[in-house]
């Protein structure tokens, strides 16, 4: 069977010749691997947290819930698991901004946020973003007034963070699908914001 691989990237052909000497083999199980990939792209990760923050936006008795027990909170949407045990919510204001980074390894919750992002475990990231936070936040397009305090927060395997943006102005009519559709990865972790929505 021919395939057209013309759209791959050099990266995506190494993989994908990786994955084939691998089945062949019999060492990885196509059908495990699709199940593995669906699982972080569908049941773990960024939408469920876009999910969170969309509620938390919506329904003020589920914020003030979050504000109180995240864990809990996010559990009562279905989202829990390993990484996510004991989480907590940091909400942005106009006075505070927060930011989350894990300055010993990676500790990230994958419930809500899926896999860490590369930079994100990269050691100019983790010391930056304690030593100089406003500028690591400029480094990703985010610029706050000078009057915005930037709280940074350790992210631990005893604790993990999902800091909720403030909602965009302008979405007052918006569902709560709409509103899962403007949060973005970075912005629950603090160094982006959410989407504009479409005029």
């Amino acid at each position: 069977m021919s395939h057209d691989h013309s759209e791959l990237g050099e990266m995506d052909l190494r993989v994908r010749a990786l994955e084939t000497v691998l089945t062949q083999k019999g060492y990885i199980d196509p059908a495990a691997l699709d199940l593995l990939i669906d699982t972080y792209q569908t049941k773990i990760g960024p939408r469920n947290g876009a999910r969170v923050v969309a509620r938390a936006w919506s329904d003020p008795a589920f914020a003030e819930g979050l504000e109180r027990d995240a864990t809990a909170a996010i559990a009562s949407l279905g989202f829990s698991g390993r990484q996510g045990e004991h989480m907590v919510a940091l909400f942005n204001t106009p006075e505070r901004h927060n930011l989350v980074v894990c300055t010993l390894c990676s500790c990230y919750p994958w419930p809500v946020l899926g896999l860490p992002p590369t930079w994100y475990k990269s050691a100019p990231y983790r010391s930056r973003a304690v030593k100089d936070p406003r500028g690591v936040l400029a480094d990703f397009g985010v610029t706050l007034p000078e009057s915005t305090e930037i709280r940074v927060w350790d992210s631990t395997a005893e604790v993990r963070y999902l800091v909720i943006p403030m909602r965009p102005a302008g979405t007052g009519g918006l569902s709560e699908d709409q509103l899962a559709e403007l949060v973005t990865r970075d912005s629950m972790i603090g160094c982006g914001q959410p989407k504009e929505p479409v005029a």
